[in-house]
Parts: C-alpha cells; structure tokens; sequence
C-alpha cells in the first residue's frame, strides 16, 4: 500500500476536518508515492522514536503529537525539530501525526479513555463540530458506572491506565461518593470550565497547574491529573490494533514500549 493511500484510509478513521484551527496533524514529512509495508507507532516523534524506526526499518513513522506546530524557516542539523525531520528525509522515512482530529472523531481518543474508565459518555465534554447530525468534539461527560470516592476513582484511574501515580485536587472538599465525571486526555487547564458547566464532580485529566486545581476544588469539582502521557498512550495500542486489521493493507506494526516521559522520586 502506497502511502497515500494509507492517508486516505486513516482520513476515514479520523477526518482531517475534525482538527482545531490550532493544530498540524496529517502528513508531515516524506513521499507520498512511498511502499508502506512496516509502520512505527509512537505518542510523540522524539530523538528516541525516530530513532528506532529508523533501526526497525520502518517506512512510516506515525504519532499522536505533531513534530512540527508550527512553521519551520530552516532544515538543518542545528536545531532539535528540523534534525529530526532531516533524519527522516535521509532514512526515506514518511511522517503522519494524528492529534486533535484523533482527540474528536467517535470512537478515538475520548471514546477509549470513557470506555476504559467504564464512564458512561454523554457527550463530547467541549463541543467543536457537528457532522451528520453528530457532535464532536475534545473529551467526554457521563455517569460513572458506580458512585465511589474522589480517591478511589483515582485509584481506577491508576489501574486501568496502567500508571505509577495520579495527582488530585479536591480530595478534602468533595469527601462523598461521586458518579458524575469527566475525561479529558492530554492538557487540560482549558477543560475545568467545561467540565464545571456540564456538573461534572471529578475532571480526569492532565497537565493541571497549582491554581487551575485548587480554583476548580473550590468551585466543587475534584480534578484528577493522571498526566499528558499517561492518559494519551492509549493512541499506540489502538492504532496498532486498527493497522494491523485494516483490509489489504498487510502492515507489520511496532509500537514503542510505553514509557513514562516523567518519575517521581
């Protein structure tokens, strides 16, 4: 399958429409006429993963964060985000990201995150489009599938995403069962009042700031910071699992060991 037409079929799953305004995803890097027949999935297109789908012989490198956000004036060595893409060119190596349209379009990122949780989802926690009648959009509101306490949700959280720690915020205010949550993967501090106007109890998230925290415990909602990784490494699993059944493609697929980009000590 030539890599163009791997694009069109990930365009199915996740429509480039479906993107913020903000974001780069697509095809970022390579030759659209490229044979693909080895693929290397990572969450992020670090000197490590480029790395190694150069070592795996890989031909396409696809993550859920772009490389490039925004544009690049110059291609050399001497800056950390241009090297990398030189990498690729010279190992003849594509590169396609997947981010927000992934984040947004049903059954992705907010869908496996929900599911995982065993939320039952609503709706799209911050609405950005409508397609056919569907809402899309960035997260999901629901009902847990059992009420239970701020920390023992944050335990399950810990559980099912496999994750050596959580912080939380709010576990002294709200004390109580709670059964109305929210998940968000990835960054989200823009995400507190969208989950405080759908009455959502607890906010499952990442990258939360001190403030953004005890503001939103203040407000009554518990805010569980699972972190950017930890919640979005989903992307690697799923992705494989759908290349490697996508009909008539015949792809070998290797996803990069799942490793916490943060330790605590």
């Amino acid at each position: 399958m030539r890599c163009r037409e791997l694009l069109k079929r990930l365009e199915e799953l996740a429509p480039a429409e479906y993107a913020c305004d903000w974001d780069n995803p697509g095809f970022l890097a390579g030759r659209a006429d490229k044979e693909i027949h080895k693929v290397f999935v990572a969450l992020d297109a670090t000197d490590e993963a480029v790395d190694q789908a150069i070592e795996e012989k890989a031909d396409l490198l696809l993550t859920h964060h772009p490389l490039i956000f925004k544009a690049l004036k110059k291609v050399n060595d001497e800056d950390f985000v241009s090297r990398r893409i030189l990498r690729m060119i010279q190992a003849d190596l594509c590169y396609v990201a997947m981010h927000t349209n992934f984040d947004s379009a049903p059954g992705c990122m907010a869908d496996l995150a929900a599911e995982r949780l065993g939320l039952l989802a609503e709706a799209p926690l911050e609405v950005t489009g409508e397609k056919d009648g569907m809402l899309f959009g960035i997260g999901k509101v629901g009902c847990l599938w059992k009420a239970m306490t701020v920390k023992e949700l944050a335990g399950l959280v810990k559980e099912r995403f496999g994750l050596p720690f959580v912080t939380v915020y709010g576990m002294e205010q709200i004390k109580g069962p709670v059964s109305r949550a929210a998940v968000s993967p990835g960054a989200g501090g823009s995400m507190i009042a969208h989950g405080l106007a759908k009455g959502a109890e607890v906010l499952i998230t990442g990258d939360i700031g001190h403030h953004s925290g005890i503001d939103a415990a203040a407000q009554g909602m518990a805010v569980i910071d699972a972190g950017h990784y930890g919640l979005e490494h989903i992307f690697m699993s799923f992705m494989k699992e759908y290349l490697e059944k996508l009909p008539g493609a015949d792809l070998q697929v290797i996803m990069e060991e799942k490793r916490m980009p943060v330790q605590v000590i």
